[in-house]
This record gives C-alpha cells, structure tokens and sequence, in this order.
C-alpha cells in the first residue's frame, strides 16, 4: 500500500471512531443541554442548543430535601457495597488461584454463572428473606448486602485470573524473608493486582451506584437510593424533564469521578516496573 492511501485509510478510520464516539456521546450532551433550558425551550418542537444557559433546575434539585437525602443514600450504599465486595472478592479469588480443594472447578464456573441471572429475577427471594427472615427490609445496610451478593460472582471471576498469572515465587520468597500469609497477601500480592482490583472496583461501585430494581422493593421513603427517588419525577400527567435531567446528569458524575481515579491505578500498575531506574 502507497504511503498516500496508508494516510487516508488512516484518516477514514478515525473519522469513524470520532462518528462512533460524537454518537454514544450524543444523549449525554442532550441530557446536560436539556437541564440548561427553561421549560419552555425544552418542550418546544424546534431542538435548539444556542440559548441562555439556566441553573435552576440543579436549584430546585438541591433544594429538594428528599432528593439531596436519597443522594447520600445512594453514595453511601455505593461505597460500602463497593468495600464490601472487594475485601469479600479478593480472599476469595486468592483462594481459589491458589489453593487446591474439593468442588474448586464448579465454584470457580459457579461463580460466573451466579452473575449470568438476572436480578429481576432475584427480587422476590430477597424480598422474602430480608423481610421475613434477616428483617433487613427498609435498611441502607440491607441493600449493601444485596449489592456485594450481585457484585461478588463477577468481582471474584475478574480477579481470579490477576491471582492465577502472579508467580508463586514470589510468596515463596516471601515466606522465607519471613511473612507470614496475611503479610504476603497484603504487602506482596495485593499490589501486583491492583490493575485488576480498579477494573473490579469500577464495575461493583456502577452497578451499586445506577441499580434500580432492587433499591425499589428494597427501600422505604427514607432509605431510598437516588435513582428510585428521581423516578417519582415521572407520572402519567406529568414528566419533570428538567428536574429528570439535572438529576441524571448530576447521578452521572460520581461514577466518572471514581472510574478516572480508578483508571489512573489501572495505567499505573500496568506500567510499574516497565522501566527500570
């Protein structure tokens, strides 16, 4: 291929990813323009987007007791389940990667096969044990334990593979500088995975954070989460469209906010030790 049709192949190609990329943005972009605009602009049937920007649909979203309280609900749901799921998920992927015993096989494919249903599915049996048998129906700690039992299949098979590729010498060398196993998995092989820990720490803080379902048969007026509160905004008279998209946009923000944190460990475990000094 001619260097000339090498760098327009090039150029097609990424005016491509740029459409692809302008196209998954374009109902993001929608939804922050939409909170900017009065009623009036927004349900008028011409799509504008040079208007005088207003701010008081986040004024009257802040303004709301019951959404600012359902917001803390659902950061703090978020951040404990997101805890939660990784000191549960860590042990166990470090032991099935590492250790040999019986039933190993079926509850490493169990594992991911748990995450394969539904959780629509797993409303009613939750319900009914939280309600009837744990009486942790209506609590914030109840959906925590909900989100870490979803989280966890999938957290633990992600990470899982991070154990299994960390080299065995290097807790036998471990031992022999004389660790003993926690400080071997603590200061030793927990760091090694800290790529695969962000990965997995990303995935259990949105799914905790953006869960409808379970946070609606779950919860009470008090405990609501953010997403079951916005969604009283809806009814069958009325949409509060600016009120909606100020929310969401505002809901979209914490998981940005920690998937770029997140990240920066993902490309720095990735590239540790690539360079020697």
């Amino acid at each position: 291929m001619k260097a000339g049709e090498h760098r327009a192949a090039g150029s097609v190609y990424y005016v491509f990813l740029a459409g692809m990329a302008l196209l998954c943005l374009a109902p993001v972009v929608l939804m922050v323009v939409t909170s900017l605009k009065v009623r009036t602009q927004i349900f008028s049937d011409t799509l504008t987007f040079f208007f005088i920007p207003t701010v008081s649909h986040y004024a009257e979203a802040f303004g709301d007791a019951a959404l600012t309280r359902t917001l803390g609900n659902s950061m703090a749901v978020a951040l404990f389940a997101t805890a939660l799921t990784m000191a549960a998920g860590c042990m166990a992927a470090y032991a099935l990667a590492r250790f040999s015993f019986f039933g190993r096989g079926v509850v490493s494919g169990a594992t991911l096969l748990m995450r394969m249903v539904p959780p629509a599915v797993l409303v009613a049996p939750i319900f009914m044990l939280w309600t009837y048998q744990f009486g942790i129906s209506d609590t914030l700690s109840g959906l925590v334990l909900a989100y870490t039992a979803l989280n966890l299949p999938f957290v633990i098979w992600i990470l899982q593979s991070f154990f299994a590729q960390t080299p065995p010498q290097l807790e036998e060398a471990a031992r022999l500088d004389g660790a003993n196993p926690f400080q071997t998995f603590f200061f030793v092989i927990l760091p090694i995975v800290a790529p695969g820990m962000a990965a997995a720490a990303i995935f259990a803080f949105r799914i905790a954070w953006n869960e409808f379902i379970l946070a609606l048969v779950l919860t009470n007026r008090f405990t609501r989460t953010i997403p079951v509160e916005i969604s009283l905004s809806i009814s069958e008279h009325n949409i509060a469209w600016g009120k909606v998209m100020a929310v969401g946009t505002l809901i979209a923000i914490p998981p940005l906010i920690f998937t770029f944190i997140a990240s920066r460990h993902i490309v720095k475990g990735l590239t540790a030790g690539a360079v020697k000094g």
